[in-house]
């Protein structure tokens, strides 16, 4: 039964390695390297464009059902690359968590798609998108950088980690603003 196991490799260097272990690896021994992302937004020049960074930097997940193989071939790379484990025994993430990233996720695009949400008061009510019924995990909004910060469960331990999340202004405040508008045009 193929398990996700999580890789240690250096930050910066996910999508090298996700590349270079998926090439390296057996089709036997891995069926699947990749580097869970989000996709969020940044301001460049003025504009807002769409991009995608590490969901948990400095990790990949891999799924295989013979983790001692993987790690065999990965002590054979150039670079940095351990299967994450306890005491001498590779640690699979749990189900829970390989439902998570797996349903905000699929195959050949592991790229946590961006939600959206409305502000209702104080509160951020999520209205589309990924994270629509695990408002939850939700710790912290930073509306300016377009991203939420969730505190999850990986391989036994509680890591926080960003996802996008679009803040929309309310339909009753687009319309007041709107209104605001023309009365200064008219005045």
């Amino acid at each position: 039964m193929r398990m996700w196991y999580v890789i240690q490799v250096a930050r910066g260097s996910e999508e090298a390695m996700a590349e270079l272990i998926g090439r390296v690896a057996p089709a036997d021994v891995l069926s699947e390297c990749f580097y869970p992302q989000y996709e969020t937004e940044i301001k460049l020049r003025g504009t807002w464009t769409r991009c995608a960074k590490p969901l948990f930097p400095g990790y990949l997940i891999a799924v295989t059902d013979s983790p001692v193989a993987l790690e065999e071939e990965l002590v054979k790379l150039p670079e940095f690359a351990r299967v994450l484990s306890m005491g001498e025994k590779p640690v699979p993430l749990a189900a829970e968590e390989v439902e998570l990233i797996g349903g905000f996720t699929h195959p050949g695009e592991r790229v946590v798609p961006m939600s959206q949400a409305v502000k209702d008061g104080e509160r951020v009510v999520v209205v589309a998108g990924p994270l629509l019924g695990h408002e939850g995990l939700i710790k912290e909004v930073n509306r300016r950088k377009s991203c939420a910060t969730l505190e999850i469960d990986l391989c036994g331990r509680k890591v926080s980690t960003r996802v996008g999340l679009a803040v929309l202004s309310t339909p009753d405040t687009v319309e007041s603003r709107a209104a605001r508008l023309r009365t200064k045009a008219v005045a």
